[in-house]
């Protein structure tokens, strides 16, 4: 599957979030959505990004944009890692990786020369009536934020 860009119509998804809590992506109709996919919950990188996610955001909702993490993690794993550092947002589990596909978030990956397939590290920045807005592939935990808010520029 290409990668999503600008204009495209965001793939609806329906997932438990950590608090087991069906989430959608209609929930968010009217709302600018940063959705971002992360590899593992509580590891150093994810880390970096939700919690910069978390810190921009009064940022972001004076923007108007709403945040959600997904990764493959249980729901269970997922309330860990928000309740360890207080995120405070939509910490989605796709278990089956249907929704990272999807948005093309999931592929080969290299790692000390071996290859595998896992979550590409990207970000979303979809507007009120569900279209992308800016997609970034490969994307640094660092620049999540920062991109999302140039976008609006």
């Amino acid at each position: 599957m290409p990668n999503l860009k600008a204009g495209d119509k965001a793939p609806s998804f329906k997932l438990k979030d950590q608090s087991g809590k069906t989430v959608s992506l209609a929930d968010y109709k009217g709302k600018k959505l940063l959705l971002y996919f992360y590899p593992k919950a509580d590891t150093s990188g994810c880390t970096k990004q939700a919690c910069s996610v978390r810190d921009a955001e009064p940022d972001l909702s004076q923007a108007g944009i709403a945040a959600v993490g997904i990764s493959p993690d249980k729901p269970e794993k997922q309330k860990k890692f928000d309740d360890k550092y207080s995120l405070g947002f939509p910490l989605l589990s796709d278990e089956d990786n249907s929704v990272a596909k999807a948005y093309d978030a999931w592929g080969e990956k290299k790692m000390y020369g071996k290859s595998y397939e896992g979550i590409i590290r990207s970000s979303f920045l979809i507007d009120e009536k569900g279209k992308i807005v800016q997609a970034w592939y490969k994307v640094s935990p660092a620049d999540t934020v920062p991109n999302a808010k140039k976008a609006l520029e």
